[in-house]
């Protein structure tokens, strides 16, 4: 009875997530620190209104990792917020605490800005967000807490702060030379997708960054490197995301 009541459950929560890097990251984190009570599932609901009802069942559960598209919607759901998760009005990791409250932080911003940070040049000042989602809320909070101005790009612009991806002109694609895909355009197994914009105009002034990590050269970042610009992947942002998250869970 004992050890089952030391038994700590983590898990992901998404929608059509069989491919997640999570699970398999802290799976292998859990077996290398020996933490045979640990283990880490995925929730992968087709509604965020299912997800009361996996709490009830999970007596166990400790914390979650939540990703698309659910990082806006299950905030709702949450007893209280980070002040971090609260400014940027998303969320991706849930800690549960003793008292048994469901309290949510980013750990996104964390992982972008250390993985971008390093990269970046001093003509870096100005970024093109590509998508409106949970994670490009994370990514504009980053950038504005360093200094860079930014646009987000849409289908449907809502406001002065987001353009058309009819609108980038040469122009703008000159000025802008941080261009971040926040969509899942390009993701396997749709890996000859990618987002619509001029990559003619693209230079070795550039700085293409995609949150994608599978495939490691998505087509986004391979029409980037044909022009000379800098290219990264999402892979180093989700592994210091997690250990973030490790970090909150353990207290």
């Amino acid at each position: 009875m004992k050890e089952k009541e030391q038994n700590k459950l983590f898990g992901l929560l998404g929608k059509n997530i069989a491919y997640s890097f999570s699970r398999g990251y802290f799976t292998e984190k859990f077996k290398e620190l020996d933490l045979e009570n640990h283990n880490y599932v995925n929730f992968d609901l087709q509604q965020i209104e299912d997800l009361p009802s996996v709490i009830k069942e999970n007596k166990h559960l400790q914390g979650m990792n939540v990703t698309i598209p659910y990082k806006q919607d299950v905030m709702g759901f949450l007893h209280e917020l980070d002040k971090t998760a609260e400014d940027i009005g998303a969320v991706n990791t849930i800690k549960i605490t003793k008292e048994g409250n469901f309290k949510g932080y980013n750990t996104d911003v964390v992982g972008f800005e250390n993985s971008i940070l390093p990269l970046l040049q001093t003509h870096h000042k100005h970024a093109l967000i590509l998508g409106t989602g949970g994670a490009s809320k994370a990514i504009a909070y980053a950038l504005k807490k360093n200094d860079i101005k930014f646009k987000f790009v849409s289908r449907k612009p809502k406001n002065n702060q987001q353009i058309s991806y009819d609108g980038l002109s040469e122009e703008i694609i000159k000025k802008y030379t941080i261009i971040i895909n926040a969509t899942p355009l390009g993701t396997s197994p749709d890996i000859e997708k990618c987002p619509n914009i001029p990559y003619q105009f693209i230079t070795n002034k550039h700085l293409l960054y995609d949150l994608i990590y599978n495939p490691p050269l998505t087509t986004f970042l391979s029409k980037g490197k044909e022009k000379g610009a800098i290219v990264k992947n999402g892979l180093e942002m989700l592994q210091l995301q997690a250990e973030e998250s490790w970090r909150i869970w353990k207290g």
